[in-house]
């Protein structure tokens, strides 16, 4: 996938996370159901023991509440493509 539908894929997935705050009373509730398919999406878009990982932290960032301001997948595609890229040229 290309990196900036991945970016924007990462950014609407975020938002999706953050609309939980805007429901009063059903916005956690909605976190319930949210935080496996987060997870489950961050598995899907980036592979390997990174995205498991960051599964992992998204599950848990979505299921506690108040948390969901942190934007884990745009955290992650910073990660993937300009925090590990640059660890990879440096190593060259």
């Amino acid at each position: 996938m290309n990196k900036y539908k991945l970016l924007v894929l990462s950014i609407l997935f975020d938002g999706l996370g953050f609309v939980s705050f805007f429901i009063p009373g059903i916005g956690e509730f909605s976190d319930v159901i949210w935080a496996p398919l987060s997870a489950y999406l961050m598995t899907r878009l980036y592979k390997g023991r990174e995205g498991k990982v960051a599964a992992v932290v998204s599950f848990i960032e979505e299921a506690l509440p108040f948390m969901d301001i942190v934007p884990t997948f745009s955290i992650m595609w910073l990660y993937t493509y300009v925090l590990k890229s640059e660890k990879t040229i440096t190593k060259a």
